[in-house]
């Protein structure tokens, strides 16, 4: 029999792609899970058994939460990319991480083919197709629901129709939790004027008043939380979890997709948004004008590319690099504040600060010029544009 590997997530559309890889098409059919962090030990043992109800050959769940970050997050921080100056990248960064791997393991058990479940109107089918054709052209990919164009009853028809009775109720917003953010879904998003209600979100508020929390900084990674030193996937966890108890990072992100429709998703990212923008803050003190500003340029770019599934493009490791390089400077302490709904950026604390009272102080003290130099200085600067006014008679009444 024919392998083929299937990105399995254990709902109704994977189920089905199971179900009818195996009965109709004759397929030796391998499951696999890639946890990019959204699941615990008991919801992957409770996949792994669906699993293997439903005829699953072989099923594998491969956990890349360190690779995910050290290949993906990290750079997105580097970059304070925000989509849209709104969306953290958490499902979209992702999914191509999720194609990745389990195309790599479809090579390595020598499977002829690969399946996933998404549809044929978003942009995970472009995003897993993409890494495919690029790392194994010679795999056949399979898409039963994007071909077939099924409606959400027929795939619940034929699985009672094979034995499978599960319960397959429609829940009423869609969840999908990883590392760097959770995506939520509904009703509420299919529209361009409403917005979700607060029992949609995974996290509810269950503290009052602020918490102070401070962030350690080196070479531009999250190294520790509150004086406690982690590795930056743990500090992002935990990070994740003080935010949570004050509901922050609640937000919609209205888009382009890579298809050409506008696409709607709500989601909550405390930790990725309070970690970009205590970030960014930092950078602010540490990095001259003109690293700021092509940063901002790439790092804008950078965050397109990986949302459209083009991380495998050679210019998304030249950016990388750059980003890389610019980290050196980017050390100290981000003190924070939270409360309900919203934090707060106090301020920083780093060696690296170029905000120096030795060369001067805006707006109170000129330490390292003097008054001369200071006429000169605007003299010169404003040479091109008087001389341009000279020239063309312009007048400003």
């Amino acid at each position: 029999m024919k392998k083929v590997v299937l990105a399995y997530s254990g709902g109704l559309d994977t189920s089905y792609c199971l179900k009818y890889l195996k009965n109709e098409k004759g397929f030796e059919v391998h499951t696999v899970l890639i946890n990019t962090g959204g699941f615990d030990d008991q919801e992957l043992n409770d996949i792994e058994e669906r699993a293997y109800e439903l005829g699953s050959a072989k099923h594998a769940n491969l956990t890349i939460v360190d690779k995910y970050y050290d290949q993906a997050i990290k750079f997105l921080i580097y970059g304070n990319v925000l989509k849209n100056n709104t969306y953290p990248l958490s499902v979209s960064a992702e999914r191509v991480f999720q194609a990745i791997e389990a195309i790599k393991y479809a090579k390595s058990i020598g499977a002829t083919a690969i399946a996933h479940g998404s549809t044929g109107a978003g942009n995970d089918q472009i995003r897993f197709d993409l890494i495919f054709h690029t790392i194994a052209p010679e795999i056949e990919i399979i898409t039963p629901i994007r071909d077939l164009k099924l409606s959400r009853q027929e795939e619940v028809d034929y699985l009672a129709q094979n034995g499978v009775h599960y319960s397959w109720e429609k829940a009423q917003y869609s969840i999908n939790k990883g590392l760097w953010g959770t995506s939520v879904g509904g009703k509420e998003t299919l529209t361009s004027h409403k917005s979700l209600p607060n029992e949609a979100y995974p996290s509810q508020l269950v503290k009052e008043g602020e918490e102070k929390v401070t962030l350690e900084f080196k070479e531009g990674e999250l190294i520790a939380v509150n004086g406690k030193k982690d590795k930056p996937s743990n500090n992002i966890v935990t990070l994740e979890k003080l935010g949570n108890a004050y509901a922050i990072g609640r937000d919609t992100h209205v888009g382009d997709t890579i298809i050409g429709i506008k696409g709607r998703v709500g989601f909550e990212a405390a930790a990725p948004l309070i970690i970009i923008k205590g970030h960014h803050l930092l950078e602010k003190h540490t990095l001259g004008k003109w690293q700021q500003y092509w940063k901002e340029q790439l790092g804008n770019w950078y965050g397109m590319l990986f949302h459209e599934g083009q991380f495998l493009d050679p210019v998304m490791r030249n950016i990388e690099a750059f980003l890389e390089d610019t980290q050196k400077n980017v050390n100290g302490k981000v003190f924070v504040t939270l409360r309900p709904y919203h934090f707060v950026l106090d301020g920083i604390e780093s060696d690296n600060d170029l905000m120096t009272n030795s060369f001067g102080q805006y707006g109170e003290m000129n330490n390292a010029w003097t008054s001369d130099d200071a006429k000169g200085f605007i003299k010169i600067l404003g040479n091109a544009q008087n001389i341009f006014s000279a020239v063309n008679n312009e007048t400003y009444e």
